[in-house]
C-alpha cells in the first residue's frame, strides 16, 4: 500500500486521496492529465477519477467538462 510508512494517517483519516501524474514518468504517456486516487473513503466506494491537469494555472478540471453538450453541439447541415 502506498500509505504504509506513513505513521497513523492510514487509521485515523477518513478519506485519503493521492495525486499520480504517468507524464511525470513517461513523458510520452497522458501528457495534460492526471489520476485522483481515492485510496481510502470510510464512509464510500474507493475509486480514480482522471482529470485534465492545467499545470500552467495550477489547477485540475473535470474532464467532462471539456466535452461538448448536447445544448451548445452545432449539427452540420
Amino acid at each position: 500500500s502506498d500509505l504504509r510508512e506513513s505513521g497513523s494517517i492510514e487509521q485515523d483519516a477518513d478519506v485519503v486521496i493521492l495525486l499520480h501524474r504517468e507524464d511525470l514518468y513517461d513523458s510520452q504517456n497522458r501528457s495534460g492529465e492526471a489520476d485522483l486516487i481515492v485510496a481510502k473513503h470510510r464512509n464510500g466506494p474507493t475509486r480514480t477519477i482522471t482529470v485534465s491537469a492545467q499545470l500552467h494555472l495550477a489547477r485540475f478540471t473535470d474532464m467532462a467538462a471539456n466535452f461538448p453538450t448536447k445544448e451548445n453541439f452545432v449539427k452540420d447541415n
